[in-house]
């Protein structure tokens, strides 16, 4: 089951990737999502891919849970690419019922953007499935994000656990009393209302908590000139290895590419 508690597990196991550099990791995965959207070459785009799905297996992530996760995040993506073949101008190739053409134009394109997207959606998940979210922050905080931006994110995942928890807690407590919102012999209509009340009831325990933090944080000496704590590390010779094998695999791919 993919939920944030999943995420983290997978991102704390002990490998050669999981123990790098959080810059490095941010970096190198900014530069494949870069170069992915740069480049127009289908080949490249599946090399890239497979780039990603090695180095997932060497991070000893479950390669099911992995796709599993871009799998989710696929559609919202995917549904863009599939357009593309209908509302692209040029060769038809195909026509289905309603007078709806498909294009020669619209499927390089579509397959172009959907390739696009694989790449940058599995660089997402590897990052995430092997750097722990605080960590991400820390280090983007280290590559320059603004101190206020990185205190909001710090504080949202110091607390979104405790919500899930919160949620998962009223759910149980709906379920034990006979709620299931998929039962459609219940009255659509009081299905709903059951759900609005679980959204009203976790904003009220939100914003209790939020008082609550709040309050606590003044009371420690927090003010608007508060830094974040941020421990210092030096880059190792393996940061610099894993950063110089993604940039050579980019150049070489682009200088084989412009000499074709």
């Amino acid at each position: 089951m993919v939920n944030i508690s999943s995420i983290e597990m997978e991102a704390g196991k002990k490998s050669t990737l999981h123990s790098l550099d959080g810059r490095i990791k941010i970096i190198s995965s900014m530069l494949i999502i870069v170069y992915a959207v740069y480049t127009t070459d289908l080949v490249i785009l599946f090399i890239m891919v497979f780039y990603l799905l090695i180095l997932i297996l060497m991070s000893n992530i479950s390669l099911s849970y992995a796709l599993k996760r871009i799998a989710l995040i696929l559609p919202f993506g995917g549904a863009i690419a599939l357009f593309q073949l209908f509302i692209r101008p040029g060769d038809v190739i195909y026509t289905i019922p309603l007078g709806i053409t498909i294009t020669q134009q619209g499927l390089d394109f579509g397959l172009l953007l959907l390739l696009r997207i694989i790449v940058c959606v599995t660089a997402i998940v590897f990052l995430s499935s092997v750097t722990p979210m605080q960590d991400l922050i820390n280090s983007a905080q280290k590559l320059g994000v603004p101190r206020e931006f990185s205190m909001l994110l710090s504080l949202t995942l110091r607390y979104l656990f405790f919500f899930y928890d919160e949620l998962k807690r009223i759910r149980n407590a709906q379920k034990t009393r006979c709620f299931d919102i998929r039962n459609k012999k219940t009255a659509y209509m009081w299905r709903l209302r059951k759900v609005g009340e679980t959204i009203s009831m976790m904003f009220l325990r939100s914003y209790e908590q939020g008082e609550k933090v709040y309050f606590s944080m003044l009371s420690r000496g927090y003010s608007d000139n508060s830094q974040l704590y941020n421990y210092n590390n030096k880059l190792k010779r393996k940061d610099f290895i894993f950063m110089l094998i993604t940039l050579s695999l980019i150049i070489g791919l682009e200088i084989t590419n412009y000499f074709q």
